[in-house]
């Protein structure tokens, strides 16, 4: 890979970077005690006026934002983790056979560890 394709790659990576990040930002926010987590931001509730059907849409809706943030943050993760390989060098190179992941692969999915011989059914994002 030369480095206009490193470029190319990192380019794609921190735009999708961004993205994540504003998406989570409208689901959670950063852990003041920790700035590499997110935590689900619960619904305001006016406790005093609800009723049982408020409280229950209100948790529902903690819950549905606690799964879309992990989901989104395991993916930045993973953003994270491909441009880090990008810095140390190792980007675009399969973790288990140490072979060159197929440009294909890395298009659909730049932030890839592994070439399609090695893709991992149980984490096709691997």
């Amino acid at each position: 890979m030369n480095q206009n394709d490193i470029e190319y790659f990192k380019e794609k990576l921190e735009t999708e970077k961004g993205v994540l990040e504003k998406e989570l930002a409208t689901v959670g926010r950063i852990n003041p005690e920790n700035p590499n987590d997110w935590q689900a931001t619960p619904a305001v509730l006016d406790t005093l006026n609800a009723d049982e059907n408020e409280v229950a849409d209100t948790i529902e809706e903690f819950e549905g934002n606690t799964a879309i943030l992990k989901q989104l943050e395991a993916r930045l993760g993973e953003v994270h983790t491909a441009l880090e390989s990008i810095t140390n060098g190792t980007y675009g190179v399969c973790a288990i056979s140490g072979e060159p992941i197929e440009r294909e692969r890395l298009e659909a999915n730049p932030a890839a560890r592994t070439c399609k011989l090695h893709i991992d059914n149980q984490n096709p994002l691997i």
